[in-house]
This record gives C-alpha cells, sequence and structure tokens, in this order.
C-alpha cells in the first residue's frame, strides 16, 4: 500500500514548548485503522515492540527502552501517550489523532514538550515510519 506524507513540521506549542508534528492521509477506512492499532501488532508497530496500551494511566515499556503512560484513548478518534526516550529522559507527551477523510484515514500525530537537546528530525522519522508501520498491511 502506497502512503503519501502530507505535511511534516515543527511548531510550537500554545505554552512555548516545541512539537514537531507528522501528517499522513492513509487510503484505508478509520474502522480498519483503528482495528490495527488495538492489535499488539499495530501498538508495537506505533510504540515498539513489547509495548502494549492499558488503559489510562497504564505504564508501557518497548524493548528499545522507550516507555510512558498510557493518557487518554477514545476509539476511532485519539491516543495519547506519554513517552520518554529512555527510563532517565524527560516526559514528553505524544498525541495520536485520526479522523475520516474521503475514502481514507487522516492521521496527525504531535510530540510535545520537546527540549532543546532533542533530535527533532530523527523524532520525525521515528513517527514516520511509526505510522507507515502502523498502516502496512
Amino acid at each position: 500500500m502506497s502512503l503519501q506524507q502530507d505535511t511534516d513540521a515543527e511548531v510550537a506549542t500554545p505554552d512555548g514548548k516545541d512539537a514537531i508534528e507528522v501528517v499522513q492521509h492513509v487510503p484505508r477506512p478509520i474502522s480498519e485503522v483503528w482495528a490495527r492499532l488495538t492489535q499488539k501488532e499495530g501498538i508495537e508497530a506505533f510504540l515498539g515492540e513489547g509495548a502494549m496500551l492499558g488503559a489510562k494511566g497504564d505504564p508501557w515499556h518497548a524493548a528499545d527502552g522507550t516507555c510512558g503512560v498510557t493518557r487518554s484513548y477514545h476509539p476511532e478518534q485519539q491516543v495519547r501517550v506519554s513517552w520518554h526516550a529512555d527510563a532517565d529522559a524527560p516526559a514528553t507527551l505524544v498525541d495520536l489523532q485520526m479522523q475520516p477523510e474521503g475514502d481514507g484515514t487522516l492521521l496527525t500525530l504531535r510530540h510535545e514538550h520537546l527540549d532543546e537537546s532533542a533530535d527533532r528530525e530523527a523524532l520525525r522519522s521515528r513517527w514516520d515510519a511509526a505510522l507507515d508501520r502502523l498502516t502496512r498491511v
């Protein structure tokens, strides 16, 4: 399946902290994208091998050392997690929004609260690849 990345921009959050945003249009219905995200393979495609999403407040851990807590989970709309690059890294916030667009789904991933030392290009690449894996058939 071919995916189109519509935009990829660095933006400032309302409180002045830096964020990156990755947007992709996926030529699959939102119900299929959500179903994939809620399965083990989809969660791991999104957050990393070993990651499992739980209820609000539940921790998650991936084999690459990234970790966080599920912050919110709204079927066919949004998943928000805190995200640490490793156990000692400061918390950031990853928000994945989805909405129907035509016959497909618009995915908007926003990674917020990045400090000056964050490698924004590496994070853009990470999340762009994660969305590709998540929506791959």
